[in-house]
């Protein structure tokens, strides 16, 4: 075998990284006090990772709830926003109203958050509230709208489920 003075170069790369979207559950009761603070529930607060507990953003959901972020997650539904066209009258509405009341707070030492007062009465807040969490994000509910949300005959959910769930058809069959 001859030497053939070669170099030899070894590349390495990295394959972009599939981002994993948090993957939240459950449902907790919990109690506002008179200055605006909840407690996380514990279960809930071992789903949040331990870094971003500190940076989070709580804002106007739909139905008369609130939803709870980590910073990161809601940076990422942010930018969802900027596929929306600025000259299209409904899509800057609707991007505004998406963000009104959107505000950065943080857990305290007590697990403690402070929900501003404008998204308490947005939401009809009083003492009792619930936690829902699924998927990427937690909302957070006055007991009696959550109760009225999700009340619902047996039949009538599996009548939702087969609307939602079942395969459309395709537009050009």
């Amino acid at each position: 075998m001859g030497n053939y003075g070669g170099t030899f170069h070894i590349f390495t790369f990295r394959l972009p990284q599939k981002r994993v979207m948090p993957q939240y559950i459950g449902e907790y009761s919990c109690k506002l006090d008179d200055k605006g603070r909840v407690i996380i529930p514990a279960a809930l607060k071992k789903q949040l990772p331990k870094d971003q507990v500190k940076a989070l953003v709580v804002n106007r959901g739909f139905d008369k709830c609130l939803t709870l972020f980590t910073k990161k997650e809601w940076l990422v539904e942010t930018k969802k926003l900027d596929n929306l066209n600025e000259f299209n009258r409904k899509d800057r509405r609707f991007k505004r109203l998406f963000n009104s009341g959107a505000t950065e707070i943080g857990m305290d030492n007590a697990s403690r958050i402070l929900i501003p007062k404008k998204l308490i009465e947005y939401a009809e807040f009083e003492a009792e509230l619930i936690f829902y969490a699924y998927g990427n994000k937690i909302e957070i509910w006055s007991k009696k709208n959550y109760e009225d949300q999700m009340e619902i005959d047996p039949d009538e959910f599996s009548d939702l489920a087969e609307e939602v769930m079942s395969p459309q058809p395709d537009d050009d069959d």
